[in-house]
């Protein structure tokens, strides 16, 4: 799981990558000590039962680097973040809390911008922050500023999402462009963004998702790619429902020049985050319905079927290129991108 310097274990910028040393770290250290049926589940949150009610609760840690980038900053990130987790779990978001851990020196006016940031996109999104906590530490030691964010909201009645229910026979949609968070974050952190115009993604999906549950479809998974993109998000849903994936590369919305620079950057752009977007996994026949919904939105425009659930090689995501060769898309080992939400 770790390298080995003079005998001791020690952690990698990679476990915290989304791909294959994140599932390691989460096997080999956290299950074990705090392994439940909540934890089981792998979801973007916990589905838990109080009284006559079921809350989805989810809670995520953003420490990007740079604070600013094209588009948004880690304020409006924060929120959007975990308003998307809460809403992934069938639930309309309603409340956060705030945690900030800020370094000495930090300049007041970028925290004001940060906040401010956090109050729009809270607003924006129809939640309210109603609880936080404020450490200061040394200088040298936060890196200026990290945020941890927790959210609850209540599941709707009659939802049941989760991605152990992706079934042979689903089809997968996406709302939009994949990699433009990651790489307008990568743009800002090389230089390049007078050469760019690409902004990030980030937004809170929770309207969207809702008018998706208002048809009564039968909603089976619900993810958003953002740590380890699309690819390492596919990679988790598979093992999870042991159903194998069909992609198809021509189909998956990708803007021209985020291919660009991704190929400057040798990057590739199935394993870059995301943070507007969401993969919904529906049976064939609700398909057209729920593309219509997401088209009617800001944040679903760009929506599209990118490919099929199928029962034939479990556990493995297999992509049509659009030169009509096929390909394993693997869950990625290492880290393309650090800090990068």
């Amino acid at each position: 799981m770790t390298d080995r310097n003079q005998g001791e274990l020690k952690i990698k910028l990679g476990h915290g990558s989304g791909g294959k040393q994140s599932q390691e770290l989460y096997q080999e250290v956290f299950l074990p000590a705090f392994g439940n049926r909540f934890l089981d589940e792998a979801h973007d949150g916990a589905i838990l039962t109080m009284g006559n009610s079921k809350i989805a609760f989810s809670t995520d840690t953003f420490t990007v680097n740079p604070l600013f980038f094209p588009g948004g900053n880690i304020g409006d990130l924060a929120v959007n973040g975990t308003v998307n987790d809460v809403a992934m779990c069938g639930a309309d978001p309603q409340y956060l809390s705030a945690g900030f851990i800020l370094e000495e020196g930090f300049p007041l006016d970028q925290l004001g911008a940060i906040v401010n940031s956090m109050k729009k996109a809270a607003d924006k999104a129809g939640v309210m922050l109603v609880t936080g906590d404020t450490k200061v530490v040394e200088n040298g030691s936060a890196d200026g500023i990290f945020i941890n964010t927790s959210g609850v909201g209540l599941v709707r009645e009659g939802v049941n999402i989760s991605p152990t229910r992706a079934t042979a026979g689903d089809v997968i949609i996406i709302n939009g462009n994949i990699a433009d968070h990651g790489t307008a974050v990568m743009t800002k952190r090389e230089g390049l963004e007078f050469e760019s115009s690409v902004v990030t993604d980030c937004a809170a999906l929770n309207r969207m998702i809702g008018a998706i549950l208002d048809t009564g479809v039968d909603i089976h998974v619900l993810r958003d790619p953002t740590r380890g993109g699309l690819g390492a998000t596919i990679n988790e849903i598979t093992v999870s429902a042991g159903v194998g994936i069909e992609l198809f590369e021509e189909r998956i919305p990708l803007d021209d020049q985020v291919k660009s620079l991704s190929s400057i950057l040798g990057l590739d752009p199935l394993y870059i985050a995301n943070e507007g977007k969401v993969l919904v996994f529906v049976p064939e026949q609700d398909a057209v319905r729920v593309l219509e919904v997401m088209k009617g939105f800001q944040e679903g425009v760009k929506s599209s079927i990118i490919g099929n659930v199928v029962s034939k090689h479990p556990g493995k995501v297999v992509m049509e290129t659009v030169i009509g060769t096929k390909r394993i898309v693997d869950m990625p080992s290492g880290e393309q991108l650090p800090r990068i939400c």
